[in-house]
């Protein structure tokens, strides 16, 4: 029997969610260690105590709401996201696979139908990394990826640390150690999200079975010239570096273009110019390149262009390069075996859905060395995300949270 997903309370606490909110009437602003943080908390630590869940919370702020099986000593199935927002973003991203998470559990619940494996739900502190920069910080900690030193390195742009924070907000980052998860913890972790992308959209099915989450490898550019008069400097006695570095944006949306795999996306996106006035020659540029594929091929075939095709373009203009990594994770791949059970789930329930893959990262990637992983989407109307407009249908999302239950429930067995 199919487990009855209220879609009226399901969307009512996600509106209640995002009046937790920094920036109202521009978006949803809800930073982790916050007090719209604290505050968004408290409202889910009373939903879970009107289920009948036993919360825990470590040393990093993330939360978890334990439903019992029939054997507690069994490995648990997790399901959940994360509620922290980027600056005036909106109310679907993270928060969807949160509360979808509560209302899947909610549903088993009410089923009164028996399983063996312990559910939980788990909400990540921190994933956006609007405090520090760095993303998915919450489950890194989680997973031992980040040590207590390493969060007394992660510093806000005010100089204030991950492990200060998290103690003002009344956390221990001394005890993480206490909360690790291990190989063999968890049976499995299994992630509704929101898309952000056009992909479901366009072909008008309300479910993705995600297989592979993309590697991402970022670099920055730096490119010197000489800054000059803009009206008494020849053309031919320029060293531009601007116009060098737009011969090479150009040839890195060709390399993408090409790799050969289908999936690489490539992206400039942040530029500084220096001095940056209207007629003055630029004397040095800065530029971000990110690059992401399922495949590293992909990735390695646009960085080798790079290396290959910048230094020439910037030794043809008589300009210095340097090319400085800046980050680097490898791509994912998610549990076939959970695919696969996703997929019949969706078939036994009527609802249509299509294997893709993700180019944004997830909590779940952190999880996914040391457990089954898997991840349902659903679609973002336009593919926005990160805000205000951010939007999906409450059909999508009760489809979506429907086939996570029928999962969940399948994996507690």
């Amino acid at each position: 029997m199919p487990f009855s997903v209220d879609r009226n309370r399901l969307m009512k606490e996600l509106e209640d969610l995002g009046r937790f909110n920094r920036t109202p009437g521009e978006g949803v602003t809800r930073f982790s260690y916050s007090p719209e943080d604290r505050m968004a908390r408290e409202y889910l630590l009373s939903i879970f105590a009107s289920i009948g869940l036993k919360v825990s919370v470590d040393g990093a702020g993330n939360m978890r709401a334990r439903l019992e099986g029939s054997d507690p000593d069994a490995p648990a199935v997790l399901s959940g996201s994360h509620i922290d927002t980027v600056l005036h973003g909106g109310c679907y991203d993270g928060a969807v696979g949160t509360l979808g998470a509560v209302e899947a559990v909610r549903s088993i619940v009410e089923s009164a139908l028996p399983h063996r494996h312990p559910i939980e739900i788990v909400v990540f502190s921190e994933e956006e990394g609007s405090n520090f920069g760095s993303t998915l910080s919450g489950s890194k900690a989680l997973v031992g990826k980040y040590s207590l030193e390493d969060m007394e390195n992660l510093k806000d742009p005010g100089g204030k640390s991950m492990a200060e924070m998290a103690r003002d907000a009344g956390y221990a980052p001394e005890t993480m150690a206490d909360f690790l998860l291990r190989p063999g913890d968890i049976k499995a972790m299994v992630e509704l999200h929101v898309e952000q992308s056009v992909v479901l959209e366009s072909m008008g099915v309300p479910v993705g079975i995600v297989e592979a989450v993309a590697g991402i490898r970022a670099v920055e550019i730096r490119m010197k010239g000489t800054a000059n008069h803009a009206g008494a400097t020849p053309m031919t006695l320029r060293r531009d570096p601007l116009a060098a570095a737009a011969h090479i944006m150009t040839q890195i949306e060709t390399l993408a273009r090409g790799s050969g795999t289908g999936t690489t996306v490539a992206t400039v996106g942040k530029i500084a110019c220096f001095p940056n006035v209207s007629n003055i020659i630029p004397g040095e540029i800065r530029f971000s390149v990110e690059i992401r594929d399922v495949k590293p091929a992909g990735i390695k075939t646009v960085l080798d262009g790079i290396s290959f095709i910048a230094p020439a373009i910037a030794a043809s203009r008589n300009i210095s390069l340097e090319i400085i990594p800046v980050s680097d994770s490898d791509p994912v791949l998610l549990d076939e075996g959970i695919a696969s059970l996703s997929e019949e789930c969706a078939a036994k329930r009527g609802i249509p859905c299509v294997r893709m893959n993700s180019g944004a990262v997830h909590d779940a990637c952190m999880l996914a060395p040391i457990a089954a992983t898997g991840m349902i989407f659903i679609p973002s109307r336009g593919g926005r995300s990160h805000v205000p407009e951010e939007y999906s249908d409450p059909d999508d999302i009760e489809k979506g949270v429907s086939l996570l239950a029928e999962v969940l429930y399948q994996l507690a067995g």
